[in-house]
């Protein structure tokens, strides 16, 4: 099928289908899955929507082993009444990793906009490419950050886990270095609901002042750092492994509705630092 390509600055690639409306099932799954191993990031937008979570988890099977959570195959990402975590609110999420506290990290997010937010009620998903943060950062900030290991733990209705992992690390299967972090909550971006709680070592409490802030400088350099903006239909497929990903704030009862399902690579990947107690 014949598509139009656009290059999404600074990284990741927008597909769309000259015919609008046409399906996806007419895409290469094989072609997509390794545009986004090299790319990072795709956005496929004015194809034929899913029209209930099943035919959509049943898309994301030819994407490979979907990651099986306690609700099932898909993540209803959408604003609750009374949310007792931050990814069931309208606050902003700061960036992280999927799958950091569970057994196997998925190699793949795909995300499905069931409803878009207006232009101006914010809500955008937030990207950084830790590939592009590590070829752009100095030699002595990689020093500094190489010291660091974040000791993570949440406690949430799906899980409660703890995790360690050094702040650059091998990327699982390819031959070059990525970033895991869990960036920390700013109180100055506004409420967050159950927070984790994080704890770095490594560096003294001065220099882990300018961990953070020399880090949070790069994921969000213009150079790194993407805000997708959704569209009702896209359909968005991330590369776990080298990305970093988080929310920012919407309006509440914006029609802010998402479906999210997560791909393990093959063979999947065990979580390496992962202690659980649930």
């Amino acid at each position: 099928m014949e598509h139009k390509t656009t290059l999404i600055r600074p990284f990741g690639l927008l597909l769309e289908p000259k015919k609008f409306f046409d399906d996806l099932s007419n895409l290469n799954v094989n072609h997509l899955r390794e545009l986004v191993r090299r790319e990072h990031l795709i956005v496929l937008r004015g194809f034929r929507s899913f029209q209930h979570a099943e035919s959509f988890s049943n898309y994301c099977q030819g994407w490979g082993e979907i990651s099986i959570w306690p609700f099932g195959k898909v993540l209803e990402l959408i604003e609750q009444d009374k949310p007792e975590d931050h990814i069931f609110d309208n606050s902003y999420v700061p960036l992280h990793w999927d799958g950091m506290y569970r057994p196997q990290v998925p190699e793949f997010q795909i995300f499905h906009c069931v409803k878009a937010p207006l232009s101006n009620q914010g809500g955008r998903t937030t990207f950084s490419n830790t590939i592009l943060v590590l070829q752009n950062a100095s030699a002595d900030t990689k020093k500094l950050w190489n010291k660091v290991t974040g000791i993570y733990q949440r406690k949430m209705e799906f899980y409660d886990s703890k995790v360690a992992s050094p702040i650059i690390t091998k990327h699982p299967y390819q031959d070059f270095f990525v970033i895991r972090y869990n960036e920390p909550h700013n109180e100055k971006k506004g409420h967050f609901i159950n927070p984790p709680e994080l704890k770095f070592t490594g560096l003294s409490h001065e220099e882990l002042i300018e961990f953070h802030s020399s880090l949070e400088q790069m994921l969000y350099a213009p150079s790194n750092f993407y805000a997708h903006e959704w569209q009702t239909g896209d359909l968005v497929i991330a590369d776990n492994f080298s990305l970093l990903h988080g929310r920012e704030a919407f309006i509440s009862k914006s029609p802010r509705h998402l479906q999210r399902v997560h791909i393990l690579s093959d063979p999947p990947f065990a979580n390496p630092g992962l202690e659980t107690r649930k």
